[in-house]
């Protein structure tokens, strides 16, 4: 009898105990957070506003998009408090740039730093991302996680904040009729979806006039003169970007990637206030001026 008073008593306190613990809990306001993938936003906003990803050639109003997902997230997650907004983006050896120096000074606003390969992409962005969704999730620091973004390897990072309890919506901008900019595995994997229009987006991105050269009055360099300056453009990038970037970027020799090939000619005219669009003999040289430079310095 004795024994079946205690568990009985026992089973009351433990009874007592989880219902002071559910009411704590009822009482505790629900949490959500933002995490937004700086390079998708740049790229998928770009492309639907202005038809181009190049950053260059466009303005983001980063603070007016953050405020916009804020209030968005403030009428979804109706009866929560927003924790802050985590902004991923990459930079060369991980040093703020102006622009994301602004964004960081923002308020509620985190930001967090990849770094920048020689090929201008970001690396260590997603396991970023992954290690900050988890991490709040595993401590109950959030119940929601908006996430605007659209690469595949944030798939473990929403596994991981789902397996703690965290529900993970996905966000994300408009892409083209018949195409994506989100993969399927990763929509799959999502409590919900959301996507922003041209009509959102809009009011966020600017594209920059374009610099025209007066083709007349400037006689066209000669090829040695290219050279120099493409020497001089290579000194600059190898000062910014270091030993580490030279040394990623030299495999791809007497190529070389996209990005890069578009900064070179677009510091060359800057500086020639010349446009070499259409002469494919001083782009060549300004290219073997840019890998001579670099080849001296390895």
């Amino acid at each position: 009898m004795n024994d079946d008073a205690d568990i009985s008593a026992h089973l009351q306190r433990t009874n007592e105990l989880l219902t002071r613990v559910l009411a704590e809990v009822a009482k505790t306001p629900s949490t959500h957070a933002i995490f937004v993938d700086a390079g998708y936003v740049y790229a998928a906003g770009g492309l639907l506003v202005t038809g181009t990803e190049d950053r260059r050639s466009f303005d983001l109003d980063a603070e007016g998009l953050l405020e916009a997902f804020i209030d968005k997230a403030r009428i979804i997650f109706a009866d929560s408090r927003l924790l802050r907004v985590y902004w991923y983006d990459g930079a060369r050896r991980r040093i703020h740039t102006p622009e994301q120096q602004s964004i960081a000074e923002l308020p509620d606003v985190k930001v967090r730093l990849g770094n920048l390969n020689a090929n201008n992409q970001q690396k260590g962005v997603d396991s970023l991302i992954r290690t900050d969704l988890e991490s709040l999730a595993r401590h109950r620091a959030i119940s929601d996680a908006a996430l605007v973004g659209g690469d595949e390897d944030l798939v473990s990072a929403v596994e991981a904040a789902q397996g703690y309890g965290a529900r993970v919506h996905l966000w994300g901008i408009e892409a083209a009729e018949g195409m994506r900019n989100q993969a399927e595995p990763l929509l799959w994997e999502v409590d919900s979806q959301r996507t922003f229009d041209l009509d959102f987006c809009k009011p966020y991105v600017t594209r920059r006039p374009v610099t025209t050269y007066e083709q007349e009055s400037t006689p066209l360099p000669s090829r040695e003169d290219i050279r120099f300056v493409g020497a001089q453009i290579a000194a600059t990038w190898l000062s910014e970007r270091g030993r580490e970037a030279l040394a990623d970027l030299l495999p791809s020799r007497p190529y070389l990637p996209g990005p890069v090939d578009q900064e070179l000619l677009v510091d060359a005219e800057r500086l020639l206030q010349r446009s070499l669009r259409g002469h494919g003999d001083l782009r060549r040289a300004l290219r073997d001026g840019f890998w001579n430079h670099l080849q001296s310095q390895y």
